[in-house]
């Protein structure tokens, strides 16, 4: 096993927020609305326990040799947890980002005619 692998998962939310952070400083404000954030986040919640109660069952295991072996329950890697929080946020990221450019846009492309004084 390389170094590396132990590396992997983590690497890989990593580059989820390397990638979706400069939408945060483009404009999409989801750190600076923490209720959002929450709300957001909330479902994660529901799934995580999901894991748990999976990983605890054997129904499914997270490969050992791609993470660095922090575990917060048994079985369930660091990696795994931060999963639940980066990948809701990317993703509200995204949608935020999205949603104001269509906004934009839509303003944009329209003739504003307002009344004549």
């Amino acid at each position: 096993m390389s170094a590396f692998e132990s590396w992997h998962y983590l690497l890989v939310l990593a580059a989820c927020v390397v990638v979706t952070l400069p939408l945060e400083l483009a404009g999409a404000r989801v750190y600076r609305r923490p209720r959002r954030l929450a709300f957001a986040l909330a479902p994660a919640a529901l799934f995580l326990v999901w894991d748990l109660a999976a990983i605890s069952a054997g129904v499914w295991a997270i490969e050992p040799r791609y993470t660095l072996g922090v575990r917060l329950a048994p079985g369930l890697p660091l990696e795994e947890a931060l999963f639940f929080v980066t990948i809701p946020v990317c993703a509200l990221l995204t949608f935020e980002t999205v949603r104001r450019f269509r906004i934009g846009r839509r303003s944009f492309g329209r003739r504003s005619f307002g009344r004549r004084s």
